[in-house]
């Protein structure tokens, strides 16, 4: 067969920009096709306006408390068309990263329009017919809906609209009581949104248990009500919700669903063609390889963990696959993430019961306060703490609740895949006052027995008895 390209890439969020934007600087043929939006999820309805919204809802909360450090502040003013406005701005300043013309100037073609895979090797898309030994599909996720009774015929919002709502909710009810709804949750209640927060399991399920209460503890100080219960039903139009759970109802101007994402990776003829659909999106192997050769998934569309960070590094991997044949295996040994609640909740590696179930008593379980850290202290925000998991002297594992954490990752990242080592952070020299002296407290501990061990102190008491001795 005459190829039209090298590599077809389905997709323009963060997975199928990486992807496309490596081969074609490494000199390849590459079509990069999207539908919808460049930029994907993350730049149009999730990470970037989120970030923007809280950094909005961040200056409303510190105006609110109007003497602080001897400084007397106004009570804040909220204009949501303004916070909408800087949500707009924050998407306008990075859009020109993930822009048609950018991946043009890298060398791709950008195709604007809806695909359809064809063949192992053959692809259909506005009126034309591409065809290349490698399909790369990065088609993202789409927000999951439970099965509320009513919930089709309520108008609802998801993170896909919530950011062009015309007005400020005054009572905002959200199902789901992970990242998005934690965040979203925060966010509107400090801009002065009444919120409630429904949720039949765990809040935050994923992460450290500890870290998740502070954030509780914070955000129902705040004003924020949680409800542990499954919703069962909905009624309602248009600024009025009515949410059924168990025997409450719980009524409401809007409603957020917030209960995760599903693989978009139907209506793209995968299926037709043989591709393996599993409950969680496109099955792949661990080099995101599908069950039809020469189809690679990577990022939401997959079946695995679905985070921006996630994205970019399976396109990276199969970029490099692809342009010089090395074999590269995904390793979520060390896998961050963040979730940008204030204290923000940052994880890599194993949670401490993640850690005692996989290595039992061998695993020690290290916690430092930001009570102790100055840095904190000065800042008059000492609320949190860094938990590390040892195995011996090795990180398995970090559970980080506090200001800023998320920034505190990298260090644990470079210990858990073994590129630095415990000792050497604890022996770092590090800037004062920062929060990161923290980090290097929990790596020392990993050798403070060591250090202060019997050995030592014998060989400490000679060298002292032998110079008191010669004088």
């Amino acid at each position: 067969m005459k190829f039209t390209h090298d590599v077809i890439v389905i997709g323009g969020g963060a997975a199928g920009l990486t992807a496309a934007g490596g081969c074609a600087l490494f000199g390849l043929e590459v079509a990069l096709i999207e539908g919808r939006k460049m930029g994907g999820e993350c730049l149009n309805d999730g990470c970037v306006p989120s970030k923007a919204l809280i950094t909005a809802a961040k200056r409303a909360a510190e105006a609110r408390e109007s003497e602080r450090y001897g400084v007397t502040l106004a009570a804040p003013k909220v204009d949501w068309r303004g916070v909408q406005q800087h949500i707009r701005d924050a998407i306008a300043a990075i859009e020109p990263h993930d822009s048609e013309e950018r991946f043009e100037e890298m060398g791709c073609e950008v195709i604007r329009d809806w695909a359809r895979v064809t063949g192992a090797q053959t692809v259909e898309v506005a009126g034309r017919t591409l065809s290349a030994p490698r399909i790369v599909i990065a088609t993202g996720s789409k927000p999951a809906v439970p099965p509320i009774d009513g919930v089709d015929s309520v108008p609802y919002l998801t993170n896909e609209n919530i950011f062009e709502i015309e007005e400020l909710p005054e009572h905002l009810v959200i199902v789901g009581g992970g990242v998005i709804g934690m965040e979203m949750a925060q966010a509107f209640r400090r801009l002065g949104s009444a919120v409630t927060v429904v949720e039949p399991g765990e809040l935050m399920g994923r992460d450290d248990r500890d870290s998740v209460a502070i954030v509780r503890e914070t955000m129902e100080g705040e004003g924020v009500r949680f409800v542990k219960g499954l919703a069962s039903a909905v009624t309602g139009s248009a600024g009025a919700v009515e949410l059924t759970v168990g025997d409450e109802t719980i009524a409401g101007s809007h409603l957020l669903i917030a209960t995760g994402r599903t693989a978009n990776c139907t209506g793209f003829g995968l299926e037709d063609i043989g591709v393996e659909m599993g409950k969680g999106g496109i099955v792949t192997d661990d080099r995101r390889r599908t069950s039809v050769k020469g189809i690679y998934a990577i990022g939401d569309c997959r079946d695995g963990p679905r985070l921006t960070h996630v994205s970019g590094y399976e396109g990276s991997n199969v970029a490099l696959e692809i342009t010089l044949g090395v074999p590269t295996k995904v390793d979520y040994t060390a896998l961050p993430w963040c979730t940008y609640t204030e204290p923000e909740v940052a994880q890599i590696g194993l949670t401490e019961s993640e850690a005692r179930a996989k290595h039992g008593d061998a695993i020690r379980v290290v916690t430092e306060s930001f009570h102790d850290n100055e840095r904190a202290l000065t800042e008059g925000n000492d609320t949190g703490q860094v938990k590390v998991m040892f195995k011996g002297k090795k990180v398995v594992g970090a559970s980080l609740v506090g200001k800023n954490v998320g920034e505190l990752l990298l260090p644990f990242s470079q210990t858990i895949t073994g590129k630095s080592s415990t000792f050497a952070l604890g022996s770092a020299i590090i800037a004062y006052p920062t929060r990161s002296e923290i980090t290097k407290a929990t790596a020392f501990q990993a050798w403070e027995p060591t250090v202060f061990g019997p050995v030592p102190k014998k060989w400490a008491g000679f060298l002292a008895s032998m110079r008191r001795r010669l004088g």
